[in-house]
C-alpha cells in the first residue's frame, strides 16, 4: 500500500476562495467516477461554499467531551474506516478538542496519508509557523493555529489562491463572506488595503520559493546542466580591485528590471595564488552587496573562468556581470582573460554582461600565467619538446648545418632540455637530458654512429651536459613546486580571512557557515555533529544539502573537533592538503555554536532581570498607591472609635462610604498586583470552557456607576471559549479604564459582534484618546498614559487585561474612535462548533 498524495490550496488571505476551490475540485473527480468523501469542511455560513456541499458525501463528525462540555470535530477513525479515494480536510492549521488522538489536525492527515488515502486540505498563509512573527508585525494579530512549514512543503501539489485586495474588500462589502453588520469592523481592521497586499506578497514569495525548490530538486535528478531562465540570477565576478563596486550596482540595477530578479556576488579564490585581491576591497563589496539585498559567495577552484561558469549554472544563473580587464594591451599575449574566457565559453543559455570601469586598462601589475602549477598541456608540451624536440634538431643539424661543432650542438641540445624543464618540469627534462646524450654519442661524438667515446674531452662535455641539464630541470621543478605551496597558502590565508571575519562580525549562524563550507568545498551536503559521551547516539546541531549523513563513519569526510564532536561532509573524498582548511572551518563552527547557546542563554537571563526589575518597580510603585487608601480607612476607623466626637447619622454613613470606597479600592489594587504576578511567573492556568457574553459580562460592570456605561450585547451572540473569571477580571479592569478617562457626561460603550471565528467585545470611550506610537505602551506593567490623574492606580489593569486576553487565546488592542476617544476591542475564540446564526439557503443558490 503506497502513500496518500497531498494537494492543498494555499490561501493568501481568509475569504479568497480555499474551501470553494477545494470543493469545486472534488464536484469535478466525483464527476469523473472517482470516491471523494467530505470528511471535515468549514464553511463558515458563506453561503455560496456552504451549497458547494451538496452532492459530496460528508463523514459525520465526533463528539469529545472535554470539561462537561461536548464538543465536535473530525472523525479520523471514520475516514479511516471508510477508506474513500480522495478525503477532504479543511484548515490544516486547525487544533483538535483536547482528548483527540492527535493535537492538530495535520497530523490526522499525515496518518490519511499514511493509510494511502489522498488527502485535499487548505490553509492561509499567516497560518505557516515560520511566518507568524512576520503576520503579527503586518496586522497586529498572533496566529494561534499554524502549521509547520515542512509539512507544507512536502505537499505534491500546492495552489495558490488569490485575488486582489480591492476585490476581495469587494466580496466583503457584498456580504460575501460576513454578515453585513461584521463587514464595517472587518474592513477596518484586518481587511485593510495594506494588510492584504502584505499578505498577497508574502503568499506570493513563499509559493515562489518552493516552485524553486520544486525545479532545483526536478534539475538535480534529471542531471539537467543547461540553464532555464526561469528567473533573473545575475552573477556578478568580484576580483577584489576596485572596479567591483561599480559591477555590483549595475548587477543590481539589472535585476530591479525584473521582479524576483537576485544578485550573488562570487570571489573566485585562485589555489594558484597569483591575484591581487585586497582583503579590504573584498569585505568593503561583500558589504555593499548585501545592503542591496543580494548574497556573497567565497569559492576556491583553480581555474577561474571555469569555476565562474561552474558556480553560475550551480545556482541556475541566467546573466554574469564581469569587468573589462584591468591589464595592459601588451599582457595579453599571456592569455585573453577572464572576461574573454568566459563569454567565450558561456554558451548560449548565459549572457555575459562586460562592463567598462574606470581602472579598465590601467595595469595589474606583472604578467599572470594561467597557472603555477604544471597543467596537463603545459605537461604534455614539456614531453614533446623534451623527446621529439632533440629528434628534430638531430635531423636539423645533419641535414642543414653538419659541421658546426660538438661544443654548439651540445649547447643547442642543452637548450631543448631547459625548455623542457620551464614547460614539464623535473621528469620531462630528465628524458630530455637522456635522450639529448644518446643522439649526441651517436650522431656527433666520434665515433660516429656508435655508442662509444674516443676522445675523453668528448666523454667530458656529455657528462656536463647531463649534469647542467639535471641540475636546471631540479631548480625549475623546485621553484614551481615553491610557488604552488605559496599560491595554496594565500589561497588558505584569503578563505581563513575571510571566515573569521564574517564570524567575529556576528554575521553566522551555524547553518550559514555550513553552506559556506559546503559552497567552498564542493559538497553535497554538511552536518555538525555532537553528543554528550563516547556511547551517546550521535545528534545533529546543524546541516545543510541534500540528505546530510546522521553518523561521522557513513561520511565521505570525517573531521573530528574534540573528543565529542565532528564535522560530517558528504560528495567527494577532500585531498589531504584541504583538510587543514577544514579544521579551521570546524573550530569556527564550535565557535558560532557555542555563541548561538550563549545568546540563548542570555535571552533567559534577559528574562529573569526583567523579572527582577519589575519586582523593584513592584515595591516602588505600591508604596504610595498602598498607603493612599489604608491611610483613608485607618483615619475614617479612628474617627468612628474616637469618644470626643459625637458623629451623626450622615457623618457615620459617609465615614463608612469612605472605607468602603477606600476597601473597594485597596482590593482592586491588589488583585491587579497578584494577576500581574500570576502573569509574570507563567502560573495562569485558564479553565475553558462555552460561555455566554451576555452572562460575563454584566457582571464585570458590578464595580461602575451604571449611568456611565451603556451595555449592547446581543442575546444571539454565539459562546464562546472563555475562562469565565478571567474575562470577568480583564472587561472590568477595561472598563473602569475607559470610565477614567471619559468625560462626566459620555457614557462608555460595552458592545459585541461575531466575525468569522472570533468574537469582538468592543469598550468604546469618548476621553482625549491616545497617540499611535502611544497604544503599545499603555500596555506595558506600570505604565500610565501622560494625562493620568495622579495617584489613581499603578498602571495595571490593561497590562493583566492583555494578559489574560492572550492567556485564553484571545488579543486585546487599542484602536482610535471615531469623532476621539479610544475603543479598546477584545477578541475571543468561537466555542468548538459554534458559528454565528446564518440565514436557511436555497438549494437553488449559485456561486
Amino acid at each position: 500500500m503506497g502513500r496518500g498524495k497531498l494537494r492543498i490550496y494555499l490561501g493568501a488571505a481568509p475569504g479568497v476562495g480555499k474551501t470553494y476551490a477545494m470543493l469545486s475540485e472534488a464536484h469535478r473527480r466525483t464527476e469523473r467516477g472517482t470516491d471523494c468523501v467530505v470528511a471535515f469542511v468549514e464553511h463558515h455560513a458563506r453561503p455560496r461554499t456552504e451549497v458547494m456541499l451538496h452532492g459530496l458525501e460528508q463523514l459525520p463528525r465526533c463528539e469529545i467531551e472535554y470539561r462537561d462540555t461536548v464538543f465536535t470535530d473530525m472523525d479520523l477513525d471514520a475516514a479511516l474506516q471508510r477508506r474513500p479515494s480522495v478525503a477532504l480536510v479543511d484548515e490544516l492549521a486547525h487544533t483538535n478538542v483536547p482528548g483527540s488522538r492527535n493535537a492538530k489536525r495535520w497530523q490526522d492527515v499525515e496518518e490519511l496519508l499514511a493509510a494511502g488515502i489522498d488527502v485535499i486540505s487548505t490553509v492561509n498563509i499567516q497560518h505557516l509557523e515560520s511566518l507568524g512573527d512576520v503576520v503579527e508585525s503586518i496586522t497586529g494579530v498572533r496566529q494561534r493555529e499554524t502549521v509547520p512549514d515542512e509539512v507544507v512543503r512536502r505537499a505534491d501539489q500546492i495552489e495558490l489562491v488569490d485575488m486582489s485586495p480591492q476585490a476581495l474588500r469587494r466580496r466583503m462589502a457584498h456580504g460575501n463572506i460576513y454578515k453585513p453588520d461584521k463587514v464595517d469592523a472587518a474592513l477596518s481592521n484586518y481587511f485593510r488595503p495594506g494588510n492584504l497586499t502584505a499578505l498577497r506578497e508574502l503568499a506570493l514569495l513563499w509559493v515562489a520559493d518552493r516552485v524553486d525548490e520544486y525545479l532545483q530538486e526536478y534539475r538535480t535528478e534529471h542531471r539537467v546542466s543547461t540553464i532555464w531562465g526561469s528567473r533573473e540570477r545575475i552573477v556578478v565576478g568580484l576580483t577584489g580591485g576596485p572596479e567591483g563596486r561599480t559591477l555590483i550596482r549595475r548587477a543590481v540595477r539589472l535585476a530591479e528590471k525584473g521582479a524576483g530578479g537576485e544578485v550573488l556576488a562570487v570571489y573566485i579564490a585562485r589555489s594558484d595564488g597569483l591575484t591581487s585581491a585586497s582583503p579590504k576591497e573584498l569585505a568593503v563589496q561583500r558589504t555593499l552587496v548585501e545592503d542591496l539585498g543580494g548574497s556573497f559567495h567565497h569559492v576556491i577552484g583553480d581555474d577561474v573562468p571555469s569555476s565562474l561558469l561552474d558556480f553560475a549554472r550551480g545556482v541556475n544563473a541566467t546573466q554574469i556581470v564581469l569587468g573589462v580587464s584591468r591589464r595592459r594591451s601588451w599582457q595579453t599575449v599571456f592569455g585573453p582573460g577572464v572576461s574573454a574566457t568566459v563569454a567565450r565559453e558561456s554558451g548560449p543559455d548565459l549572457d555575459v554582461h562586460i562592463v567598462t570601469h574606470g581602472e579598465a586598462g590601467q595595469g595589474r601589475g606583472l604578467p599572470i600565467p594561467r597557472g603555477a602549477r604544471l597543467g596537463r598541456w603545459r605537461l604534455l608540451w614539456g614531453w614533446l619538446v623534451g623527446i621529439a624536440g632533440p629528434a628534430l634538431l638531430t635531423l636539423f643539424l645533419n641535414g642543414v648545418a653538419p659541421d658546426v661543432g660538438l661544443a654548439n650542438d651540445v649547447l643547442l641540445f642543452l637548450s631543448l632540455t631547459v625548455a623542457a624543464a620551464l614547460l614539464g618540469g623535473l621528469v620531462p627534462a630528465l628524458a630530455s637530458a637522456g635522450v639529448g646524450s644518446l643522439l649526441l654519442n651517436y650522431y656527433f661524438t666520434p665515433p660516429i654512429h656508435q655508442l662509444t667515446i674516443a676522445d675523453p674531452r668528448n666523454l667530458v662535455a656529455l657528462v656536463i651536459f647531463i649534469g647542467v641539464a639535471i641540475s636546471v630541470a631540479s631548480v625549475v621543478d623546485l621553484a614551481a613546486r615553491r610557488t604552488h605551496q605559496a599560491a595554496r597558502l594565500r589561497a588558505e590565508s584569503e578563505t581563513l580571512s575571510f571566515l573569521a571575519g564574517s564570524v567575529l562580525r556576528g554575521e553566522t549562524t551555524v547553518e550559514a557557515l555550513l553552506e559556506r563550507v559546503r559552497e567552498t568545498f564542493s559538497m553535497d551536503s554538511v552536518a555538525l555533529l555532537e553528543r554528550e559521551k563516547d556511547v551517546d547516539p550521535w545528534t545533529c546541531a546543524g546541516s545543510v544539502g541534500r540528505e546530510p549523513v546522521a553518523r561521522p563513519e557513513h561520511a565521505d569526510v570525517d573531521m573530528p573537533i574534540g573528543d565529542h564532536m565532528a564535522l560530517a561532509l558528504s560528495g567527494r573524498v577532500l585531498p589531504a592538503e584541504d583538510r587543514r582548511v577544514l579544521g579551521a572551518f570546524a573550530a569556527q563552527a564550535v565557535v558560532v555554536l557555542d555563541r548561538q547557546r550563549l545568546v540563548d542563554e542570555a535571552e533567559v537571563a534577559r528574562k529573569l532581570a526583567e523579572g527582577n526589575k519589575i519586582r523593584t518597580s513592584l515595591l516602588a510603585a505600591v508604596s504610595h498607591d498602598l498607603r493612599t487608601p489604608l491611610a483613608a480607612i485607618k483615619a475614617a476607623v479612628t474617627s468612628l472609635r474616637s469618644d470626643d466626637v459625637e458623629w451623626s447619622e450622615e457623618d457615620q454613613a459617609e465615614l463608612l462610604e469612605g472605607i468602603e470606597a477606600g476597601t473597594d479600592r485597596l482590593d482592586n489594587l491588589v488583585g491587579n498586583l497578584l494577576d500581574m504576578s500570576r502573569l509574570e511567573t507563567a502560573t495562569v492556568t485558564p479553565v475553558i470552557r462555552e460561555s455566554d457574553l451576555d452572562e460575563v459580562v454584566p457582571m464585570a460592570l458590578v464595580g461602575v456607576p451604571d449611568a456611565s456605561v451603556e451595555l449592547d450585547i446581543p442575546e444571539t451572540l454565539p459562546m464562546v471559549a472563555v475562562d469565565r473569571g478571567l474575562l470577568e477580571r480583564a472587561v472590568a479592569n477595561i472598563v473602569e479604564n475607559a470610565v477614567r478617562y471619559s468625560p462626566d457626561d459620555a457614557q462608555v460603550l460595552v458592545s459585541a459582534s461575531a466575525i468569522a471565528d472570533r468574537v469582538e467585545v468592543r469598550v468604546v470611550d469618548r476621553g482625549p484618546g491616545v497617540p499611535d506610537d502611544a497604544k503599545e505602551r499603555i500596555f506595558a506593567a506600570f505604565q500610565r498614559y501622560g494625562d493620568a490623574p495622579g495617584g489613581n492606580g499603578v498602571g495595571l489593569g490593561l497590562a493583566v487585561a492583555r494578559g489574560f486576553a492572550e492567556a485564553m487565546g484571545g488579543t486585546l488592542t487599542a484602536e482610535d474612535t471615531p469623532g476621539g476617544g479610544m475603543t479598546m476591542v477584545l477578541s475571543l475564540r468561537l466555542a468548538t462548533g459554534h458559528t454565528p446564526s446564518r440565514p436557511e439557503l436555497s438549494a437553488t443558490t449559485t456561486s
